[in-house]
């Protein structure tokens, strides 16, 4: 379990602060509107209406207590950088900030934030790569060379053994895992059978994946 300071109660930051929660972690949560600092009370572990651009009141916050500090501010980008840059200050141990434009990725790393999340650029991309191929269901790009993508089973494939396929040696493709009825096994073997009912997680180059599934 981690503590996290979440500034920023948006869309972006609530969504943000829902999954936190889920995953048990402990989250102060802040916003300079007290109506979204209500909205979150009932998953948060602490809540503040504040201006994180105020030196003062970020400070009071005991910042160095904090494993993350997250920075979801989406509609000023100016306060933004200046919470971003005072975090760091304070003796933040780990800015993550979000970007709405390219240009905002660079200024925000250069002031402090130590990783930058772009939400509509990676949204793009899934959904760019999703609408290429019917058959894939997930898609998430490990850096510009490698991706995992969870794919139905091609028809061609219906019926036989991970071995039979051989696609490790074919294409240098990795099957990480198998879902059916919505549960995830990793527990995969060399005899696994593929049926229509299964969908499979992929790992590799994606040039080799878009060869070995015609994307």
């Amino acid at each position: 379990m981690k503590s996290i300071l979440l500034i920023g109660l948006g869309r972006f930051g609530r969504h943000i602060a829902l999954k936190l929660h889920d995953l048990n972690h402990q989250v102060m949560a802040v916003d300079i509107d007290e109506e979204r600092v209500n909205a979150v009370l009932s998953f948060v572990t602490n809540a503040q209406i504040g201006d994180s651009t105020n030196e003062e009141f970020l400070d009071s916050l005991g910042i160095r207590n904090f494993d993350t500090c997250i920075v979801a501010i989406g509609d000023n980008f100016q306060n933004s950088l200046e919470t971003a840059s005072l975090l760091k200050e304070l003796g933040a141990k780990k800015v993550i900030a979000r970007a709405s434009r390219g240009v905002q990725e660079k200024f925000l790393l250069r002031n402090g934030a130590d990783e930058v999340v772009y939400p509509e650029k990676q949204l793009a991309a899934w959904t760019a790569i999703r609408c290429t191929s019917e058959n894939i269901l997930e898609y998430i790009e490990l850096d510009d060379n490698c991706s995992i993508l969870e794919l139905s089973v091609p028809t061609g494939w219906i019926g036989k053994t991970i071995i039979q396929l051989d696609i490790r040696k074919k294409y240098g493709i990795n099957i990480l895992g198998v879902r059916e009825n919505g549960k995830l096994c990793m527990e995969i073997t060399a005899d696994t059978i593929l049926t229509s009912e299964k969908s499979i997680l992929v790992l590799g180059p994606q040039k080799a994946i878009q060869k070995c599934f015609h994307i």
